[in-house]
């Protein structure tokens, strides 16, 4: 039974996945019906697993259900483009680059806030944390293993963003990730990641743990803008 389950929950994230995919990406336009009868014998899957993808897309405003008209792809103004899945689907579309862009002007409205706010709310053990995920940065960062870099940054902002004691902010910890997943598992850093990137994280996780607000806001300011650069210069 436990097996059943599992094998239906794969069966659903793969169909969800890729529907979701192809919605992101254009292929399936907005206005556009589906059918649920068509998407199963498509997918080769039951009904059920297709309305529980309808069920989780429609709650990201990506289909609507309309009686007498069916499953209706909707337009794009309607999506929830904060939800992370729906922002790792637009990177793996055609307009990751204006996709990265957008992602990088809403940081920039929130990091370096988050990190003034951390630099007075922060706790000691969330500032070992943002010290912690430093050093494993470095190390990783000279050996160039960027998958063991890439959590080490994920450790870093999900801190961040939580010691900011902002629920708002911290709500965007999934929108930060996808980001910086994205540019490792899409080839947009570098072998060995600039070091410059990583002293600025030295210079935020100081600035929190010595309670200076405004030189925490300009470091994570700086990370921000270096990687906006290193993200045009690919």
């Amino acid at each position: 039974m436990v097996a059943e389950e599992q094998l239906k929950r794969g069966l659903h994230e793969t169909v969800l996945d890729h529907l979701g995919t192809r919605i992101s990406s254009g292929e399936i336009p907005p206005g556009e019906v589906l059918r649920i009868e068509e998407l199963a014998q498509h997918y080769e899957v039951g009904r059920s697993v297709i309305r529980e993808a309808v069920r989780v897309l429609e709650s990201m405003g990506m289909l609507t259900t309309r009686r007498r008209v069916g499953v209706t792809v909707a337009d794009r103004a309607a999506w929830n483009v904060l939800d992370p899945r729906v922002i790792r689907w637009r990177l793996d579309g055609p307009d990751r680059q204006a996709q990265l862009a957008s992602l990088g002007e809403l940081r920039a409205g929130v990091e370096p806030v988050a990190a003034a706010l951390a630099a007075r709310r922060a706790t000691p053990g969330q500032c070992g944390v943002l010290t912690g995920a430093v050093m494993d940065l470095a190390v990783h960062g000279k050996s160039g293993d960027l998958e063991a870099y890439l959590q080490a940054d994920l450790l870093f902002h999900r801190t961040l963003l939580a010691a900011s004691g902002n629920e708002m902010l911290a709500a965007l910890t999934g929108v930060t990730c996808e980001v910086l997943i994205a540019r490792t598992h899409h080839g947009l850093m570098p072998h060995i990641p600039n070091p410059v990137a990583i002293r600025l994280h030295a210079d935020v996780a100081q600035a929190v743990r010595t309670g200076d607000a405004a030189a925490a806001e300009s470091a994570m300011r700086e990370i921000i803008t270096e990687a906006a650069e290193a993200l045009n210069g690919n």
